[in-house]
């Protein structure tokens, strides 16, 4: 059963969060290895009782590895990844995918190159291909 990681992830602590990031971002860590990617060195009995409390509450869950635990996220990137967009577009955009994009676009910032637009516009193509095929249908 996949946790709904929208509403669970409201519930993080800033540190819960924090190790939640090396997770995804490593797919799998020892709790040194979180200990020595997290900010403000923090002990690692306090980065100890944060993964058994994150593991309590459904995000990990841990496979022994030799004398090692290894920490794994039970949510899959992708899910996570979406709803930290859906709820960024919420946020900060009212809802509006259009008015994200475009606080991406915006030349000012010169955040995108000329490759990176060129993508946008080939998976732009395709979003609009696929939505002409589903009003067809």
């Amino acid at each position: 059963m996949e946790l709904n990681f929208t509403q669970a992830e409201s519930g993080l602590s800033r540190r819960e969060r924090q190790i939640m990031d090396i997770l995804f971002a490593t797919g799998r860590a020892t709790g040194q290895e979180i200990l020595e990617r997290l900010p403000d060195d923090p002990s690692y009995s306090s980065v100890r009782t944060i993964l058994r409390i994150l593991e309590r509450k459904g995000h990990i869950r841990h496979i022994e590895e030799g004398l090692k635990y290894v920490y794994l996220p039970v949510v899959a990137a992708e899910t996570a990844r979406k709803s930290a967009m859906e709820r960024m577009v919420s946020t900060f955009f009212n809802g509006s995918a259009r008015a994200a994009v475009a606080a991406f676009l915006d030349p000012a910032e010169e955040r995108l190159s000329r490759a990176d637009l060129e993508e946008l516009e080939a998976l732009i193509r395709q979003a609009k291909a696929k939505a002409g095929t589903e009003v067809e249908k």
